[in-house]
Order: C-alpha cells, then sequence, then structure tokens
C-alpha cells in the first residue's frame, strides 16, 4: 500500500531513504552521498510529498547527529535491530522491517522481501561500484560476501537500481542481467565544496607544498610520468587515497602527501590549489571526483576508461599510460592555453552536474515505478 501520511490534515505521500550510512565511518564518500541526496530530495519534494529516513537501532546522540546532517525529515523510523544484524535480516528478508511504501536506499543497504508494486510497494538500490567482484583484493572478505549476497537478493527484489554512469550500467547488466531496471543518475560535487578566502591558510595547515598535482587512485604512474616529464619537483598529493595507496601516500620518501579525510572546504582548498586534478583510477565507475575538479575549474586529466571518459564529456584530457600522462603534465606547464582551454571546459561541463537534478531525477523515477 502507498506509504501516506496526514500533516496538518493534509494526506501526504512519504518517500522513505535509508539514511543510516552517515552514521558509519567506513565509507566517507557514501555518508556524504546519502546525506547529499537526501538534503536534495527533500528540497525538491513535490507537492503533497515529503521524504522520512531510515536507520538502524541508534542511540539518542546518533538521531540528533542525523537530523542535524539532514534537516527537514519528516519522520526517522529506527529498526530493533542494530546495523550488524539488520544488515544480515534485510539480505534474508527478515525483521525489523520499516513497512511497505516508497523506499530508495543510497547503497544496497535495504529492505529486501517480496512486495506488491501495484499496491505503491517500491525498493530502489544504488550500485556505486562493482569492486566486491572486480576487485575483491582490495575490500574486506566480509565486505566482498556482503555485496555479493545483497546484489543477489536486489535482483530477485528491487523494482530498479540507480547507478552513477552508463559504463557502470553496462557492467551491472553484464553481472546481474538487470538491465531494464536500471537507472542511470549521475552524482554531484559534494555541498559546500567551494573556494574559500584562506585557501593559502587551509594548505598550509595540511602540509601541502606549493607546487603540487592532486590524485585520486594508485600514484606510482603519476610518479613515473613526472618524472618522464622532468617534473620532479611538482609534488602528489592523494586524494581519498584507497587501500592500494595509502602505504605510497604516507611514505615521505615517497613525493607524495596524504591528507586523510577532509571536509568540504579543505577538500576544495586542496583541489584549487593544484597545477591539475589526476583521476588515475580505473576502477572509479561514478566519476564524482572528476565532477568536483570541474566545478573548481581546475585541470582535468584522467584515465582513458568508459566511465572517466562519460563524466568528463570531452572537458578533461584522456591519457592511457604513464607515457601519454608524461605529454599531458608537461602541457600544463609549458601551454597555457592548453590549461586555460582545460579549465574554462570543465567549468562548462560541471553545468550538468547538480545535486537538484539529481534529485529531481529520483523523484521521477520513482514516480514512474
Amino acid at each position: 500500500m502507498e506509504d501516506a501520511r496526514q500533516t496538518g490534515g493534509r494526506r501526504m505521500t512519504t518517500l522513505r531513504v535509508v539514511v543510516d550510512s552517515v552514521l558509519t565511518p567506513d565509507s566517507p564518500a557514501l555518508a556524504r552521498y546519502t546525506a547529499d541526496l537526501t538534503r536534495a530530495l527533500i528540497a525538491t519534494a513535490p507537492d503533497g510529498c515529503d521524504v522520512a529516513g531510515i536507520v538502524a537501532a541508534s542511540t539518542a546522540a546518533e538521531i540528533a547527529s542525523v537530523e542535524e546532517r539532514i534537516p527537514g525529515l519528516a519522520d526517522l523510523y529506527r529498526t530493533t535491530l542494530p546495523r550488524r544484524e539488520v544488515m544480515a535480516a534485510w539480505q534474508l528478508g527478515l525483521g525489523s522491517s520499516p513497512g511497505g511504501g516508497m523506499i530508495h536506499s543510497p547503497s544496497l543497504f535495504a529492505p529486501f522481501r517480496k512486495h506488491d508494486r501495484a499496491s505503491g510497494d517500491q525498493v530502489v538500490v544504488t550500485v556505486h561500484d562493482l569492486l566486491a567482484w572486480t576487485r575483491t583484493d582490495l575490500l574486506p572478505a566480509t565486505v566482498v560476501a556482503w555485496q555479493r549476497a545483497s546484489l543477489k537478493r536486489a535482483r530477485k527484489h528491487a523494482d530498479a537500481f540507480v547507478v552513477p554512469t552508463h559504463a557502470l550500467a553496462e557492467q551491472l547488466d553484464d553481472l546481474a542481467g538487470v538491465g531494464s531496471r536500471i537507472r542511470v543518475i549521475p552524482s554531484a560535487p559534494r555541498d559546500g565544496l567551494a573556494v574559500t578566502d584562506d585557501g593559502d591558510e587551509r594548505r598550509a595547515r595540511l602540509g601541502l607544498r606549493s607546487d603540487y598535482v592532486a590524485v585520486t587512485g594508485p600514484v606510482d604512474v603519476v610518479r613515473t610520468a613526472l618524472d618522464a616529464a622532468e617534473l620532479r619537483g611538482v609534488a602528489i598529493v592523494a586524494l581519498d587515497a584507497p587501500q592500494r595507496t595509502a602505504d605510497e601516500a604516507g611514505d615521505e620518501t615517497s613525493g607524495a602527501t596524504d591528507p586523510g579525510p577532509l571536509d568540504a572546504a579543505d577538500h576544495a582548498a586542496v583541489l584549487a590549489g593544484a597545477r591539475a586534478f589526476i583521476a588515475a583510477d580505473r576502477d572509479d565507475l561514478s566519476g564524482t571526483a572528476l565532477i568536483e575538479a570541474f566545478a573548481l575549474e581546475v585541470p582535468v586529466l584522467h584515465a582513458d576508461t568508459a566511465a572517466l571518459l562519460e563524466v568528463a564529456g570531452e572537458a578533461g584530457a584522456a591519457f592511457a599510460d604513464a607515457d601519454s600522462l608524461a605529454a599531458l603534465l608537461s602541457a600544463v606547464v609549458d601551454d597555457a592555453e592548453f590549461t586555460e582551454r582545460l579549465r574554462v571546459a570543465g567549468a562548462d561541463r560541471a553545468r550538468a552536474f547538480s545535486w537538484r537534478e539529481t534529485a529531481w531525477r529520483v523523484w521521477q523515477l520513482h514516480a514512474d515505478l
């Protein structure tokens, strides 16, 4: 049955979002995505609709934290079980059910069960990557097992799968055969990502050198390219460093710096101060990091993968290996016109991505279902 509530004597249709990830420290990127998307859903709610949240059993302080980070929730449903137990129960369609109606999950963490979409019940999940299938060496075995089991359950019970790129949609369909249920809805820059007047002070506090490139993904190809371009004085700052590069990024002798988790203002300061942003992660299927660099008018050099080419839309410069990256880095240093062209193209490309547009498309998806 349709999830509806009475508010001030008015019948409201409620979209309930699984916002539990904002309370877990293991995935800052997912926490940001969840908070940014949910705030945008609240801001764009159609007339007669509102947004509620779903979390696992939580303390009063945790509930207050969610409500502070996502103001405007019509309600916040708490399961009776803690998160670990809920994760197992929902995989099996058991216990701690938040009921029917429209449910949207920014991940694969969702209450999977048999339901009747004709009565207004629907469950939509989100897939951001396929590392649990393609790069199991990067994830704990428990995470791999949970994601695989969750996708298997979602394949049976989810009404739609949201993915950020067509490249990921194709790979997900090849893996799970759910092409008819996939909807491509891009991400957007994190809320609060803007250059501030104290950028120099922020970079100094983070211990950054004056001349550097900002990097996501493996730094070894970037280091090789800098050496080949005879740019050994240019430092490497590893942003959102995954486990495979954490040791490299923390090694002072490597020429790379890992500033660790950053708030939006610090992240913007690091990007804005970079000579260029280099997306070297060939496992990145969302391209959010590119979008953020574009938004700050930072020249973007990116790996020539299908996902990054799709997100860049020719606003960045693609490289296949260290040699081609070296040539691009030389151009960024020596060719002011090339660099300015990347800045202008990136700023223009960034206008294609906003949380308001993303949220509107999520509302439209649930309406279509």
